[in-house]
């Protein structure tokens, strides 16, 4: 077995302070000079605009590799939709939890209707690779239509009251949008929103050493 590299190629940072900026960005929704002054106090001197860089470049990877390493997710899907406005303009987030609550997957998209429940529909599928037991949606008519044309098979509930669990997930997201003052771009807030709480807990250690490899 060959020693890790102390750096990422190209960077002066271990590879660890780097793994544990991205880390306190996303778990916690700090923001980057939260981040700053948190890496000072361990006597470690980095501007915000190189974590910056560092969320932009390994976030999204770390969070996938970590994605891989967790169980399956349970066999019923919730799914719902929220809106998030975007320099002025109106955005839809789609989230997707299973009945445990665990996050699958999100997708930010400037529509609301059925090209785009499809569309976040063959996400799923294609970054979960398998299909559910049962969808639970709310009353969009959208989401039936991505269901016949998708997954006919699949039993679909659609309930207000039977879906909470896909609701309630939002409420995070409110909370780093208020944090950020808004997210600036549909790319920002889907590159920060696809790293929650649930796919970059523990330290991403593991993640940042398979990438190195």
């Amino acid at each position: 077995m060959t020693s890790e590299p102390a750096t990422y190629p190209g960077f002066r940072f271990p590879a660890e302070v780097i793994s544990h900026a991205v880390w306190l960005y996303h778990v916690f929704g700090l923001n980057l000079r939260d981040v700053e002054l948190l890496l000072a106090e361990r006597g470690i001197t980095v501007p915000h605009e190189s974590i910056r860089q560092w969320c932009l470049k390994f976030g999204a990877d770390f969070a996938r590799k970590l994605r891989r390493r967790r169980p399956k997710p349970g066999d019923t899907w919730h799914l719902d939709e929220v809106f998030l406005k975007i320099n002025g303009e109106l955005h839809y987030l789609w989230r997707a939890v299973d009945q445990h609550g665990v996050a699958l997957d999100i997708l930010v998209q400037d529509r609301r209707n059925a090209t785009a429940a499809k569309r976040f529909f063959k996400r799923l599928l294609a970054e979960l690779k398998y299909k559910p037991k049962r969808l639970v949606t709310d009353g969009l008519r959208s989401y039936g239509v991505a269901h016949r044309d998708i997954l006919p098979e699949v039993k679909h509930r659609t309930s207000r009251y039977l879906n909470n669990r896909a609701e309630n997930s939002h409420r995070p997201t409110r909370r780093q949008e208020r944090q950020m003052q808004r997210f600036k771009s549909p790319g920002q807030a889907q590159r920060f929103l696809s790293s929650p709480r649930n796919d970059l807990w523990p330290l991403p250690s593991a993640a940042a050493s398979d990438d190195r490899r």
